[in-house]
């Protein structure tokens, strides 16, 4: 049996932020810039019933849409290319390979929740109609991609620094001092 390359982020942990997640943020980015557009992504921000606007964004709008779709690129490429190339390269050092993904995972957490920054869950709660905030069953797919999703991911994430499900190789073990030279 070969040995695993990549045993700071095992099973489910992989599924997730190896090919999922960097999934569900690329995707949203092709999808503004080749099909069905950036007025279809504004439109899917808040849900309705009604039809997506034909009539062009303003420019304004339009930039915010391509800063935000590119917001979510880097955030898929950060995940799927950076966590590769960290299996890639230290393929014999789980402590060296979770030291890494910790400080990428600690960075996309307080991003998931941090109320300082308004966090993409707190923005997108905020800004939903007072009628759809807790009728989750009304929400489309952006809205629970940006509430449902990233709160299951950063319970992911938590799990992760735990070691829920995986064996740890630097976090919440003891550090070795190494011994002065004299």
């Amino acid at each position: 049996m070969a040995q695993d390359s990549f045993p700071a982020l095992p099973g489910i942990y992989r599924l997730l932020f190896l090919y999922l997640e960097p999934m569900s943020t690329i995707a949203p980015a092709l999808m503004v810039w080749v099909f069905p557009g950036s007025s279809w992504f504004h439109h899917q921000l808040i849900p309705s019933t009604l039809p997506a606007s034909t009539a062009p964004l303003d420019p304004r709008t339009l930039m915010a849409i391509w800063q935000l779709t590119n917001c979510y690129f880097l955030l898929g490429l950060i995940s799927s290319l950076v966590f590769r190339a960290v299996r890639d390269a230290l393929p014999g050092n789980p402590a060296a390979q979770e030291r890494i993904l910790g400080a990428s995972f600690l960075a996309l957490g307080i991003a998931d929740v941090s109320p300082p920054f308004y966090s993409l869950i707190v923005a997108t709660f905020i800004g939903l109609p007072s009628d759809l905030k807790y009728a989750p069953s009304n929400w489309n797919s952006m809205t629970h991609g940006n509430i449902t999703v990233v709160i299951v991911l950063f319970f992911f994430r938590i799990s992760w620094f735990l070691g829920i499900g995986r064996k740890r190789y630097y976090f919440g073990q003891p550090q070795v001092q190494a011994s002065k030279v004299k």
